[in-house]
């Protein structure tokens, strides 16, 4: 399934910034800094398991439920 990584950071930014497009920012700065840049990926980008693990660890770190 194509996308699943952009699927995970998009509910992960809209889960912390519930709208505020400030926290939004903040939140992808944050995976960037973490490794992950939410640019990089679109609903088109191969799945990658490594990645969608480390995703969902950031997640974890940012106090997010997937």
């Amino acid at each position: 399934m194509a996308g699943k990584i952009k699927q995970l950071i998009d509910q992960i930014v809209e889960k912390r910034s519930n709208g505020n497009p400030a926290i939004a920012k903040v939140t992808k700065t944050k995976l960037v800094l973490k490794g992950v840049n939410p640019d990089n990926f679109t609903s088109t980008s191969a799945d990658d398991a490594q990645i969608i693990s480390k995703v969902r660890q950031i997640a974890s770190e940012l106090g997010v439920v997937l």
